[in-house]
């Protein structure tokens, strides 16, 4: 019997590993920056297994091998990854680490690559595998780029000047706070690794991964303001050398492990979270004086400046618009059973792409018919791409990378002719109702994301049922659609990010949702921006949000009985100012649709 493509792999895998003496490797999706999503040349686990979700982890050992995802893709890597060969494991339940401790065989070698992995990660596995006898060896070049044949090269793009129009700040003085930080906290250096932090940094935006405008390269930020850049000399342009100046010294990418080195008698902050393990390590063997601290980047990068937040509210009126054509254009369509999820995302990217300002989609389209929006973060291929039906649920989650900023948003709607069952409706309108409380909260300086969760998910936990995915994630300017380190999600099962307080300038999503396996999902998605609130009497500060997106939220699937008279105001007060800002740039009987999509929610 023939192998097919991804038995193959694996068995050149565990070949490869025999060669080198070691009795199994970990396969994270990773990158040499931590990255969520990484390029085509680091895309090894989707290489050797066929899964294609944008978190996860296989283990390989001689005689058995395991995949772990969380509950986003508990659906996904059952249909992608061959379960004649792989275990499926289910993070937080269980993780790499804890399963290594458990099905290692004793006295075993694994193998990982210190450049995919985080420090922590590396602690944990390395106790795991002492209880057994086993050690956790960094190698020398990944084992699976020895057997990729055809393994792509990392991106050639070049590094481009992200105007301080859209910025809203210069270079210079961000460095400057980086460098009036580094003073306070007594350090001579900061290693900046996560490739967005990078990117606010210096100003700078790429196209090295799909999706996310960064270019891979490294920072050595140092206490007199100056720093180094690390990046292929094929992506520096001479726009790139002239915005940057005199104090960035640019340098080849190849030389990080040396600037590293050269840190010798430094005290340098590296941040655990957003450096890998090699970092530590070329640092520790140099001699240089480790100190653990966040990323100094992170939290200005996430608290935008007035720039950025002008520069969004414009981006997602713009893409109000896009999405409304979309919708209106579904309505016609869809009812006809003549539409894919393959042609709706592109007709999606079609109204997009009329914006001369759109330089990418800020993600995959999430373009789901029927059974296949039960899979929270599905993906549709030609393979797994089915027919809109008429009578059924379609959802779609999407979202642009404009030069003034990033959008994302999640429109749940239904396919005439006939009606929603009661299901529908009564699952829809729990979801909506969570999606008016986080909409409408208001909360004292100081609370983090993961208090506020529960508000979204309350109506849902009435009814016996939930979701198994975060709430609200930041959102990049013109960078990562998943930014940290804002969340609003549970507190439990390790999800980071969860206990920042929120701030007034961070961007967030608001997506509640609710996913029936083989049948249909749901999800309602705004971003928002967190904002002071002013309260008669109010002792101390408080907080609110204010709502981004503007697109009509689907009615048909609302039972109005179930809404109370606060939502219905909420609703209808969002839907004039929805006709407000898309209404101008509508046109026909788009704008007719629009204005019935708009019409006050009664509860007749």
């Amino acid at each position: 019997m023939l192998m097919n493509t991804h038995e193959a792999r694996l068995k050149a895998l565990r070949e490869e590993l025999t060669r080198r003496g070691l009795d199994g490797f970990v396969v994270p999706i990773s990158d040499e920056h931590m990255s969520e999503y990484v390029g085509a040349y680091a895309q090894r686990l989707a290489w050797l297994t066929g899964f294609g979700g944008s978190a996860g982890s296989a283990v390989v050992l001689k005689d058995r091998a395991a995949m772990f995802v969380d509950g986003r893709y508990t659906l996904q890597v059952r249909e992608q990854v061959d379960g004649r060969f792989y275990d499926y494991e289910s993070v937080p339940q269980t993780s790499v680490a804890k399963w290594l401790g458990a099905n290692a065989p004793e006295g075993a070698k694994i193998g990982f690559d210190p450049w995919l992995h985080g420090k922590p990660w590396v602690d944990v596995a390395t106790k795991a595998l002492g209880g057994r006898g086993g050690s956790l060896v960094p190698v020398e070049g990944n084992p699976i780029d020895a057997v990729w044949n055809d393994r792509p090269a990392p991106s050639d793009a070049l590094a481009l000047v992200h105007a301080n129009e859209y910025a809203g700040q210069a270079s210079e003085a961000k460095r400057a706070a980086v460098a009036e930080w580094l003073g306070e906290q007594k350090l001579d250096a900061a290693v900046i690794s996560a490739l967005d932090s990078i990117a606010w940094l210096l100003n700078v935006r790429g196209a090295d991964v799909e999706r996310t405008p960064v270019a891979l390269s490294f920072v050595i930020a140092h206490a007199d303001g100056t720093a180094e850049l690390f990046i292929a000399e094929e992506k520096v342009s001479p726009e790139l050398r002239q915005h940057l100046g005199n104090a960035v010294t640019i340098r080849p990418r190849d030389a990080f492990v040396p600037g590293l080195e050269g840190l010798k008698g430094k005290r340098v902050a590296v941040d655990p979270e957003r450096s890998v393990q090699a970092v530590f390590g070329a640092l520790a063997g140099a001699g240089a004086e480790i100190v653990e601290l966040r990323d100094p980047t992170v939290l200005p990068k996430a608290v935008k400046n007035p720039v950025e937040q002008a520069g969004h509210r414009s981006a997602q009126a713009r893409d109000g618009a896009a999405v409304s054509k979309f919708l209106h254009w579904l309505s016609v369509h869809a009812p006809t059973g003549s539409e894919t999820e393959l042609s709706a995302a592109a007709m999606l990217q079609q109204f997009r792409e009329e914006s001369p300002l759109l330089r990418d989609l800020s993600f995959d389209t999430i373009s789901a018919a029927g059974p296949n929006a039960a899979s929270p973060h599905y993906r549709v291929n030609e393979e797994s791409n089915l027919r809109i039906e008429p009578g059924s649920v379609y959802l779609v989650d999407s979202g642009g990378q404009y030069l003034d900023g990033t959008t994302d948003i999640t429109r749940t709607v239904w396919v005439g002719p006939g009606q929603p069952t009661a299901e529908h409706k009564d699952r829809y309108t729990r979801v909506l109702k969570g999606h008016i409380a986080l909409a409408l909260a208001v909360f004292p300086k100081g609370t983090a994301g993961s208090q506020l969760d529960v508000l979204a998910r309350q109506f849902l936990w009435s009814a016996g049922v939930d979701y198994a995915h975060g709430t609200g994630h930041g959102v990049g300017s013109f960078l990562s659609v998943h930014e940290g380190p804002q969340r609003i999600a549970k507190s439990a099962g390790g999800q980071g990010g969860t206990d920042q307080e929120l701030l007034a300038g961070m961007f967030l999503s608001n997506e509640p949702g609710y996913y029936k396996t083989g049948a249909f999902g749901i999800r309602i998605e705004n971003l928002v921006l967190v904002e002071p609130r002013k309260i008669d009497g109010a002792e101390g500060d408080y907080f609110g949000f204010e709502t981004l997106t503007f697109v009509p939220i689907d009615r048909t699937l609302v039972d109005t009985a179930l809404l109370t008279r606060e939502e219905l105001r909420w609703w209808d007060a969002y839907h004039a100012r929805v006709l407000e800002i898309v209404g101008p740039q509508l046109e026909g009987a788009a704008l007719d649709w629009l204005k019935d999509q708009c019409a006050p929610l009664s509860r007749g």
